[in-house]
């Protein structure tokens, strides 16, 4: 009962980058187009990161290349295995059956010496496995000897330096967009005191913060990344991938271009928020002696959801703050959070491929994404019968043993849609919201004196209500019509309302997480303050009885309850001694706007 599917061939998506790229295909520019998607394992991933995903995979998969999974983990501090572990199952995942076969990871524990060839790793396409225990993504921070050896190379050339400024120094120096910056007063040191200087770096003389690698470009340059960029920074702390051997690690924009050219990669697709970096990623390459061919780096606009925040640092901040139950948060935009909730991976990549590829920064309606959710659950999910807040109606007219037997639609957009058998017995359970004592204009439900069709079933008529002494309704008494069942004289007999139902004697219990969007604000962050606009209804737990079948649902199978939504088991909390099933989405969109 799985809800991932193999769709029919799509036609491939056109935008301005793929534009670019069929025109290097055309001129056989490259022998191969590999691209790369290389996030900092500092947090999980998140919604904004799929449509880089699918932007990336999908450009090596429409053009029989590759694209390698990277760590671009040079920033010790904030990099832990948990990250790895979870962006790379994340990326398994949201590929699986589309563009697995693009993947490419290397063998592991290899290092680059064992596996380069003319400066290059020879690349391992690896095919998705359950365990991936041959294989690991790249990781930046193997690159590090090439990456140390490449800083030497600059300080030869005279185009890098060793810089004794203190980062509030060193910013103040930098200037601004509209103010020159000034020279490091050590900036003119000579190409042997930088040598020694840098080296000295490496061996761990030094404290944190007390020297970096500089660039030396130009500190009047109106692009302010040119400013003598920082290369290199001391960092005395184990590092979860490289171990103990190093003390200092590079920046970003120093180690992310030369780990695409170690790759091989020819086109580095990246957000907006990097269009002033490439100055400094062609600057890095150009002054390096590099015999084969360079990457390219373009940039394309971020996806922004309404109603979602997608910074890791204030996703940690919700996290730490313990405002979610974990990155994994059913109610969190990461991929796991969203794969725990039951979203299928097709109905994601539908989502962000729909949104397209931009240079401009827009917010996106989450509707959109919802209303994939919801169109790919529709023809994927089963149907079945569930009560999310229960009471009581008795069929008075039925004995205690008698079972009837109703045959019940498992999904009615199947092409050859089946049944399963449901059963109706004396007592059953219906929602609480679908009866009314004193019900308001133009109630279609069960009302006192009223009659509505058990859906499958039959219809029913309400002819007394009881209660406890504190006056709520504990027990509905009902006559069943049973000639009105399928089949029978009076089947076609016509009333306004149908509800659902579940036999009391034959039904499991289950506690049901009704999930609802995390802010109430569709820019949460837009006055400065996200925290404000947390939902406080974002979350609502129900026990609901289920009919039997539901009982041996497994984690990432998602079925239909009938009139109430989407509903999956939770991977983490679920158990066949307790079922937890998490709501999805809604069968419709109730949220006002």
């Amino acid at each position: 009962m799985s809800v991932e599917t193999t769709p029919p061939a799509a036609p491939a998506p056109s935008d301005f980058i793929r534009d670019i790229v069929a025109q290097h295909v055309a001129e056989n520019r490259y022998a191969k187009i590999v691209t790369r998607f290389p996030p900092e394992p500092n947090g999980y991933l998140h919604i904004g990161h799929a449509k880089s995903i699918c932007l990336n995979f999908g450009i090596a998969r429409e053009n029989a290349g590759q694209c390698n999974l990277r760590m671009d983990d040079t920033n010790p501090t904030k990099e832990e295995v948990e990250y790895v572990e979870s962006i790379t199952e994340d990326v398994r995942w949201l590929i699986a059956g589309w563009a697995d076969h693009c993947l490419a990871f290397k063998p592991k524990g290899a290092t680059p010496t064992a596996i380069t060839s003319n400066g290059a790793p020879d690349f391992h396409i690896a095919p998705v496995s359950p365990d991936g225990s041959n294989t690991e993504p790249f990781f930046a921070s193997d690159y590090l000897d090439q990456l140390y050896d490449y800083a030497l190379q600059l300080i030869k050339k005279g185009k890098a330096y060793v810089c004794d400024l203190t980062p509030k120094e060193t910013d103040e120096y930098r200037g601004a967009p509209d103010k020159p910056g000034r020279e490091s007063p050590y900036r003119n040191r000579s190409i042997e005191e930088n040598l020694d200087l840098f080296q000295r770096m490496r061996a761990g003389e030094f404290p944190d913060g007390a020297r970096t690698l500089r660039a030396k470009i130009d500190m009047s340059s109106p692009n302010v990344w040119l400013r003598d960029p920082l290369l290199y920074r001391i960092r005395h702390v184990p590092h979860h991938h490289a171990g103990d051997k190093w003390c200092i690690y590079p920046l970003y924009d120093f180690a992310h271009c030369l780990s695409d050219y170690l790759e091989g990669v020819t086109h580095s697709i990246c957000t907006l928020e990097f269009v002033d970096h490439r100055a400094l990623y062609d600057w890095i390459l150009e002054s390096l002696e590099l015999p084969r061919a360079l990457p390219h780096q373009y940039e394309f606009a971020k996806l922004i959801p309404s109603y979602m925040i997608v910074s890791k640092r204030k996703l940690l901040h919700l996290v730490n703050e313990k405002i979610v139950a974990g990155w994994d948060d059913p109610r969190m935009p990461t991929l796991s959070g969203l794969r725990r909730r039951g979203i299928p991976a097709s109905a994601l990549r539908r989502f962000v491929i729909g949104v397209g590829v931009t240079k401009y920064d827009s917010v996106t309606d989450i509707a959109v994404f919802e209303h994939a959710i919801r169109d790919e659950l529709n023809s994927l999910a089963q149907r079945r019968l569930a009560v999310l807040r229960p009471i009581k109606l008795v069929l008075t007219n039925l004995a205690p043993d008698e079972v009837i037997e109703c045959d019940a639609t498992n999904n009615p957009q199947d092409e050859n849609p089946t049944t399963r058998k449901v059963a109706l017995t004396r007592e059953v359970f219906i929602e609480s919201d679908d009866f009314a004592e004193i019900p308001p204009p133009k109630y279609f439900r069960l009302k006192p004196g009223g009659e509505v069709r058990l859906k499958y079933a039959c219809i029913i008529k309400c002819e007394e209500v009881i209660k406890d002494a504190s006056g709520a309704v504990t027990e509905l008494r009902c006559t069943a019509d049973l000639t009105t069942r399928s089949g029978q004289p009076n089947a076609d007999r016509k009333v306004k309302g149908t509800i659902h139902w579940v036999s009391a004697s034959r039904s499991v219990t289950a506690e049901v997480r009704l999930y609802d969007r995390l802010f109430t604000a569709a820019e949460p962050d837009a006055d400065g303050d996200f925290l404000k606009h947390v939902n406080p209804r974002s979350l609502e737990i129900v026990q609901a009885r289920l009919e039997p079948a539901l009982a041996d649902l497994k984690p990432g199978e998602v079925v239909q309850f009938e009139r109430l939504g989407y509903f999956t088991p939770d991977s983490k909390d679920s158990r066949p001694d307790g079922l937890v099933l998490n709501r999805t989405i809604t069968l419709k969109d109730t949220w006002t706007k």
